[in-house]
């Protein structure tokens, strides 16, 4: 049985020592010979935080980016420049698009920045999927996330002109996951498609695994309190073990996380690594 660890590079917040935070997330996931992250943050901080670490950026072999925003993807050129061997790097096509962030103040591009011109780099493999992809044995991604036609846009200043004419549907948002003897590990960037959305997704492609754990920023600062009750109620039917609500969760969001799992919620922050036994690779997918 195989081991990985995932250890939290980027976040708002860090926890260990000589790290710093930003808004923005990355997941650093090291498994036999393989080397993998999980979003590279803004960018400020993913190279600094990987030395206080002792985490090897020229070690990476694959990038996944959860979606298309600049905290997520920022930190790609830091990886690239000392990139030893070409890098398998996986989005969602919509990831590329143009993406504005539009308020009564105007409107603030959050798209892909300088990051993009490391994404065609000779040693950049770009790997463009909407479908679920296994991205190492065992370790997928969701691919894009079902959404019902009839629902709104996840958000209503999220755009894709500065005119805020066309609402983003963020059809990008994807997120990683493996098996675990517990059950799932679901590692998320910003849970745009809805957290209970992207669980159920998972666990239809898995033939409904129980769930084991849960990391990552979960988009719920906005989320009201009957939202965020109804959230704990479909929780509860997982019965998690483990929920470490990350960057955009939200601090309202992650008191009633606490609240209502005490025993499962754990703090994150840079620094903070989980070690999980992975499950021999099945044929869920």
């Amino acid at each position: 049985m195989s081991a990985v660890r995932v250890t939290i590079l980027a976040d708002n917040c860090a926890a260990g020592r000589a790290t710093r935070g930003e808004h923005g997330l990355s997941m650093h996931l090291a498994f036999g010979d393989r080397r993998i992250l999980f979003d590279t943050g803004q960018g400020m901080v993913i190279a600094d935080n990987a030395r206080a670490l002792g985490l090897d950026l020229a070690q990476v072999d694959t990038i996944v980016f959860s979606h298309g925003h600049y905290d997520h993807t920022g930190g790609l050129p830091a990886v690239m420049s000392v990139a030893r061997e070409p890098i398998d790097i996986y989005l969602h096509p919509a990831a590329l698009e143009p993406k504005y962030h539009v308020t009564s103040s105007g409107a603030r591009p959050i798209g892909i920045p300088e990051a993009a011109a490391a994404l065609r780099l000779p040693n950049s493999r770009l790997r463009l999927a909407s479908e679920p992809v296994e991205i190492a044995p065992g370790i997928r991604t969701t691919g894009q996330i079902p959404r019902d036609p009839a629902s709104p846009p996840p958000g209503e200043t999220y755009h894709l002109d500065p005119c805020g004419e066309m609402a983003d549907p963020l059809l990008d948002d994807q997120s990683l996951f493996f098996d675990t003897p517990g059950g799932l590990v679901v590692l998320l960037g910003c849970a745009h498609a809805g957290l209970v959305a992207i669980l159920e997704h998972i666990r239809q492609l898995t033939g409904n695994r129980p769930l084991h754990a849960v990391i990552g920023g979960m988009h719920l600062g906005s989320a009201t309190p009957d939202q965020l009750e109804a959230l704990n109620v479909y929780l509860r039917q997982l019965s998690p073990a483990l929920l470490v609500p990350l960057h955009c969760t939200g601090a309202r969001a992650c008191a009633s996380l606490w609240t209502a799992f005490p025993e499962a919620c754990c703090a994150g922050g840079v620094g903070v690594f989980f070690d999980f036994d992975l499950s021999a690779p099945s044929e869920a997918i």
